[in-house]
């Protein structure tokens, strides 16, 4: 049973995942694993593409562009506003698309995103016309601010990229999808296994991007198989409405003879 289809920007998928085109072994690997994990959004970093030789870099489009998927291009390695912005109109134009993963990063150690470059690029692209997904911290009021200025989609991190840490503040990513019913929330970065991902979408959170956890693998194309059947689980359960936690005992057989107010409570 497939989990319910979802819209991005006016765009229905059916898929939940959303994969990363880095750090794989080999070109066969990374696109093997692609289609085991039935995505059909694919981020791509025009700085990493641009940067490879004439030849291999085509090889790369040729193949992309057979998977027949949405692209989703980022900025990935921007320290600054002008960088990102100018990163992002590039890849518009050869990517074709307004679709723009933003990435601000404000330090070299973990990663972590710059909530004031972020604001400040998020306000400039959404006035040039992108569509944007920006990758953002689990703070609420720099989510609530992003929102405030046109953001259809939050990307919010469960850890530092390529950590595989899993979701490290659970409380705040429920917090974000309680204080923003209406948003579409994805978790990206720090998913490190496919009971990561459960957790993520058990809480209301339509997607995940990813990449390492699957690209790291040792056998990357069985472990997109597993995050794809993972990610539609977690959703389903999601629909189907989790039973809540309790403080006591509740038998699902009652016993005869047992007063009432024990069986109930």
């Amino acid at each position: 049973m497939k989990a319910s289809d979802w819209q991005v920007y006016g765009q229905t998928l059916s898929s939940r995942l959303f994969i990363g085109t880095a750090l794989y072994p080999s070109p066969k690997v990374m696109i093997d694993a692609i289609k085991a994990s039935q995505a059909e959004v694919i981020t791509v970093s025009l700085r990493r593409q641009t940067s490879a030789d004439k030849q291999s870099g085509d090889q790369f489009w040729q193949m992309i562009e057979q998977l027949n998927c949405h692209l989703l291009p980022n900025t990935a390695g921007c320290y600054s506003v002008k960088e990102a912005v100018n990163t992002a109109h590039m890849a518009r134009e050869l990517f074709d698309t307004d679709w723009v993963k933003l990435e601000v990063l404000g330090d070299s150690y973990n990663l972590q995103p710059d909530p004031f470059a972020l604001v400040e690029a998020t306000k400039i692209l959404i006035e040039d016309g992108f569509k944007v997904f920006p990758y953002c911290t689990d703070d609420l009021v720099l989510c609530q601010k992003l929102a405030e200025l046109g953001c259809e989609v939050l990307m919010p991190w469960g850890a530092p990229i390529g950590t595989g840490q899993g979701l490290l503040n659970p409380y705040a990513l429920k917090t974000l999808r309680e204080r923003l019913p209406e948003m579409t929330l994805l978790v990206d970065a720090g998913i490190g296994k496919p009971s990561d991902a459960v957790q993520a979408l058990e809480l209301g959170y339509d997607g995940i991007l990813l990449n390492t956890a699957i690209a790291e693998a040792l056998e990357p194309e069985t472990m997109a198989h597993a995050f794809a059947d993972a990610i539609n689980a977690g959703r389903l359960a999601y629909e189907a409405g989790v039973m809540p936690k309790r403080d006591n005992a509740k038998p699902s057989t009652p016993t005869l003879d047992q007063p009432i107010w024990q069986q109930h409570a």
